[in-house]
């Protein structure tokens, strides 16, 4: 249910909660001209890097899997989730309410 990355980092998820590496936003337009980091809008695509187990049911007896899993390309809520810096890499935990699709190449 988690991943590590390069420098060995395993965060592991709660509940319904998703590890996410943002994904770089376009540099250029189609036209070929580069644009500037201020005017770039934040990213709202990443990868899944490691999935929690899923929230509990009213019962409070079953786990109710997620729809997403490690290595998935995802996209999410514009404002959603919460940026965390862990070993000098940044990283995006949602909830899986701020999933909006799993992008398919």
């Amino acid at each position: 249910m988690s991943t590590a990355t390069e420098s060995k980092t395993v965060l592991k998820p709660l509940e319904d909660r998703v590890v996410v590496k943002q994904l770089e936003a376009e540099q250029t337009t189609a036209s070929g001209l580069v644009i500037p980091d201020t005017a770039k809008e934040k990213p709202q695509e990443g990868e899944v890097l490691a999935v929690g187990p899923g929230r509990w049911d009213d019962e409070g007896e079953n786990r109710i899997p997620l729809d997403v899993k490690v290595g998935d390309v995802v996209l999410y809520s514009k404002y959603g989730g919460t940026e965390v810096k862990y070993n000098n890499e940044d990283y995006l935990v949602l909830s899986a309410r701020d999933l909006l699709a799993v992008v398919e190449k």
